[in-house]
């Protein structure tokens, strides 16, 4: 019988907000409609970008960046497709998803209306549909997300490998 480590990842995300408002807000997943979305290479979607670093760092596999070279192949990508392609790397070092935990911060949108939608989109696109804790924050003002000017994420993971393979 092989015995398991238990491992905890961190990761985190922050884009700033597009200045072309027909670029769409991707959160945890889903499309935001009426929202100005973020800047970046694929979609921007921070939680799923910190949920995947927290996960590749339990892991200790490469990060986010590393993990999708080459970056143009992953143009507007949804963070959905880059968290399963993470969660299947993670089943090929024989690695079980406990449970992951990530906060949004940032003035807007509202979450709570779609916290639950966004959990369970979360966990849909991880392989085996893990527990996902959603929540989001405002930093009273301060910082580039306090002055509404972009979204950042931190997420952690809850990870079981074997010990020896």
């Amino acid at each position: 019988m092989t015995e398991e480590m238990i491992r905890v990842g961190i990761g985190f995300d922050a884009h700033k907000f597009s200045k072309d408002s027909a670029r769409e807000l991707w959160i945890a997943c889903l499309k935001w409609d009426g929202e100005t979305g973020l800047e970046a290479n694929s979609d921007g979607d921070v939680v799923t970008h910190a949920i995947a670093d927290a996960l590749l760092s339990a892991t200790n596999l490469p990060d986010i960046g590393n993990f999708l070279l080459p970056a143009q192949d992953y143009k507007n990508t949804h963070g959905e497709h880059i968290l399963h392609k993470v969660s299947v790397a993670l089943l090929e070092v024989r690695a079980k998803i406990v449970n992951v935990s990530a906060q949004l911060i940032g003035n807007s949108p509202k979450f709570s209306p779609m916290k639950s939608e966004a959990q369970d989109a979360v966990s849909g696109a991880l392989v085996g549909n893990p527990p996902v804790s959603l929540s989001a924050t405002t930093t009273d003002s301060l910082g580039f997300t306090g002055e509404g000017k972009g979204l950042a994420c931190i997420a952690t993971a809850l990870i079981l490998l074997p010990e020896k393979v």
